[in-house]
């Protein structure tokens, strides 16, 4: 995805309110819609930032795609004209698409501030190519090993290396503590 550098003339970011699971249909209809409505010179980006999310279950490794903002998309459009008022079209093509619930501010929509699209962007890039693990560990915290050659045992959290997604784990192993290194998903919290 790349970031456009110079935004169309008039065009701000808006947040819009849709139904819980309904994101990705937004984005697709209003995407798909905007050129047959003859909304192209009106509505140019349609953002549903995402993340992939790993976690293990029954012993097996699973990903899935995550909304980093669930019930919203951002939408990219010249809502209002050079007059400050606004443009009836565009307005109304979004507010009619099935899952939408309204732009942010009802029916007086706030654009949002270039700072804050620079962040969510900001969360996309970070997202992109990397697996987050769907639990958070601390450090000293106990988890019990649920893959590999250390399976059953259960250990403390010594490091943690998000970026790698590695945890080096200390496994008492016939009364001695030995430092492993796993994966995230091949661990899970302990229920002790």
């Amino acid at each position: 995805m790349t970031a456009q550098t110079t935004a169309p003339a008039g065009a701000q970011w808006f947040a819009l309110h849709t139904l819980s699971g309904q994101e990705n249909k937004v984005k697709t209809y209003i995407e798909r819609f905007k050129t047959a409505e003859e909304l192209d010179d009106s509505i140019f980006e349609v953002l549903l930032p995402t993340e992939v999310v790993s976690e293990v279950k029954n012993g097996k490794k699973s990903s899935k795609v995550r909304k980093l903002y669930p019930g919203y998309v951002f939408i990219q459009m010249r809502l209002f004209g050079e007059d400050k008022k606004l443009i009836n079209k565009p307005w109304y093509f979004v507010r009619e698409v099935a899952g939408v619930i309204g732009f942010v501010g009802g029916e007086h929509p706030a654009p949002l501030r270039q700072s804050e699209i620079d962040e969510i962007r900001a969360r996309i890039e970070a997202a992109n190519g990397k697996e987050v693990p769907k639990v958070q560990y601390s450090v000293g915290e106990e988890v019990k090993i649920n893959d590999g050659p250390f399976a059953n045992l259960n250990g403390r959290i010594d490091e943690i290396d998000p970026d790698r997604g590695k945890l080096k784990i200390s496994v008492s192993i016939f009364g001695r503590f030995t430092p492993v290194e796993l994966e995230y998903w091949q661990v899970q919290r302990s229920t002790d």
